[in-house]
């Protein structure tokens, strides 16, 4: 009799073990939120929350909107581990919710009809389909100091350099204000220290920024007495740098950035995909050669995940599509044309003119860059 009742028990199990794996992973409908910062959507749940709900990076997944919008079979990655362009399912780290968001795109809120009240469903199309693209892509994220081999590294603060441009002149960092990644503090650190005496900030607002500073443990001091001053200029941009209203916004800044003394400080959040297409659009305008403007943002993947060309040559060689596409598209240029035979100046000028500067304007924005103006 024991041994029916075990063989019984044993058969149960079974049941119930394939009975789950044939279980619909599923949000169900759930509310949605604007994030504020790129325009996307984010989805109700927390990200360990929907995770918890049987998704994995790496996952295949089917988000359906109840105004009749529909992505089917796009990933759920930890990162933006997708072409320019592409649609994809985000958990980023620091991110409050999974977003639904096009890699350097546009806004998803705007385009895809959101209000307050939409319901959205997120379902399992297919168990680790992008599994492959993501373990190549993902990379280890950390705010913790210790981790970090100085404080420079840890605030991803340095010199830009390349073609013309002027020594000591210009300088990236991640934010000295915004520390949702810890990084504050130092990076205002730095800023002093290097006598930066004017910041483009692409990421904030007015809201945001006071939002900082009446926070508890503000103590970026330097960095707020430029703002007082009127040398911190607030841009609150999206990453989506192939828009008319980013080539605007940001050609209105350099040209504004002329009328103050340097040195300069470039930043976003982390000092990375903002900061970086800012950077390269100033480099190229400096003359710089393709290969000075991917070594300049490639340092910031050496600081904050440590991958190099030497230690990490396939991550290297997956993360250089985005620098490749600043490239193409300040020169209008197909993906995968010989980055060598672009005439990078002529289309950063170009990528000015789109923004509404006269060529008047652009040779102030280069006699400055190159030490030659104010």
């Amino acid at each position: 009799m024991k041994k029916k009742t075990a063989v019984f028990v044993i058969l149960v199990l079974i049941a119930a073990l394939f009975a789950g794996c044939g279980k619909e992973v599923t949000t169900g409908p759930v509310g949605v939120e604007k994030d504020e910062e790129f325009g996307n959507i984010y989805i109700e749940p927390s990200i360990d929350a929907f995770n918890n709900m049987g998704f994995t990076f790496g996952d295949s997944v089917d988000v359906v909107f109840d105004n009749g919008t529909e992505l089917k079979d796009i990933p759920y990655f930890s990162g933006y581990y997708v072409p320019v362009g592409e649609p994809l399912l985000c958990g980023y780290p620091g991110y409050p919710h999974p977003v639904v968001a096009y890699n350097y795109g546009a806004s998803t809120w705007d385009g895809f009809g959101m209000t307050e009240d939409t319901k959205v469903t997120v379902t399992l199309n297919k168990k680790g389909k992008y599994l492959a693209t993501q373990e190549l892509f993902s990379l280890e994220y950390s705010d913790d100091r210790n981790d970090f081999d100085s404080d420079i590294i840890f605030a991803n603060f340095r010199e830009v350099v390349g073609g013309n441009i002027k020594d000591d002149g210009f300088y990236r960092s991640a934010s000295p204000c915004d520390n949702q990644h810890s990084r504050a503090a130092t990076a205002n650190r730095f800023a002093e220290e290097y006598g930066i005496r004017f910041a483009l900030n692409l990421s904030d607002n007015e809201t945001k920024y006071k939002g900082y500073t009446e926070a508890d443990g503000f103590e970026s001091f330097y960095y707020d007495s430029l703002y007082k001053e009127g040398n911190v200029l607030l841009l609150a941009m999206n990453a989506n740098y192939r828009a008319d209203a980013f080539a605007k916004t940001i050609s209105e800044a350099l040209f504004g950035m002329t009328e103050h003394e340097g040195p300069c400080l470039v930043h976003c959040v982390e000092g990375k995909d903002r900061t970086g297409f800012v950077c390269t659009l100033m480099l190229a305008l400096a003359d710089a050669a393709p290969q000075e403007i991917i070594d300049d943002y490639m340092i910031t993947y050496d600081n904050y995940y440590h991958v190099t060309k030497e230690k990490n040559p396939d991550k290297y060689e997956a993360i250089l599509g985005n620098v490749n596409d600043f490239l193409y598209c300040l020169c209008d240029a197909e993906k995968g044309t010989d980055l060598n035979t672009l005439d990078l100046k002529a289309g950063a000028e170009n990528y000015l003119r789109r923004g509404g500067l006269t060529d008047a304007q652009i040779a102030k924005i280069e006699a400055y860059l190159c030490g030659n103006g104010n």
